[in-house]
């Protein structure tokens, strides 16, 4: 059965773009942090350090990063299930896994690389309509190509940032960790703008194959 998702995706898009904006903030706060750790020497160690506004700011970021992460992710996966349903609907035969992978794929480690762009890749096909003479198309992927790779990136970044972050001991150390962060939140901006425009262009396919049916007018 059929079920529209203009509704969970007019939610999405405001939580995506709250969470664009944490991450937003907190690139701007890594470079009030950049400019902040330059008025130390570069040995000095972080427990040495004099606190200031700079940790308040990273602090008030990965809360915002906290506060916007899990309700965005809830919405996308419910919003992400509803698209790959109807898409079963409109065409069963392009789907090579169930529907249940389209929460499933999120959750396995490695396969979450991959297998959510093939069901999202999959669920474009389905949602493209034919010709107005019955013959197969599919709708340029270039949007959905380009939001799954700078996600994968982003995330990719994002980890090995956190990583060198909480392994800085010295301010030099400090300094080249922030840099990373601060080009990680971009691209996971920039992530964010893609993924806004991939819902967007996803549901509106769906809502007028569901209103004029399979094949595109002449």
């Amino acid at each position: 059965m059929l079920r529209s998702p203009k509704g969970l995706a007019t939610a999405l898009t405001w939580l995506l773009g709250a969470a664009t904006a944490a991450h937003l903030f907190s690139a701007g706060a890594g470079a009030y942090e950049q400019s902040w750790l330059r008025g130390f020497a570069g040995s000095t160690s972080f427990d040495d350090l004099e606190l200031g506004l700079s940790p308040a700011l990273t602090l008030l970021a990965g809360v915002l990063q906290f506060l916007t992460l899990l309700p965005t992710i809830v919405v996308f996966i419910v919003w992400f299930h509803r698209v790959r349903s109807n898409g079963g609907v409109f065409r069963p035969d392009v789907f090579t896994l169930g529907r249940g992978w389209a929460i499933g794929a999120w959750f396995v480690p490695v396969a979450n690389l991959f297998l959510p762009h093939r069901i999202a890749r999959q669920t474009w096909r389905a949602s493209t309509q034919r010709g107005p003479d019955g013959s197969d198309r599919t709708a340029p992927a270039a949007l959905l190509t380009s939001w799954w790779a700078v996600w994968v990136l982003a995330a990719i970044m994002g980890r090995v940032a956190g990583k060198t972050y909480m392994a800085a001991e010295t301010v030099d150390e400090l300094l080249s960790a922030g840099l990373l962060g601060i080009a990680a939140d971009l691209v996971t901006v920039a992530a964010g703008v893609l993924a806004v425009l991939f819902v967007r262009r996803l549901t509106a396919m769906q809502n007028t194959m569901a209103a004029e049916g399979p094949y595109a007018r002449a």
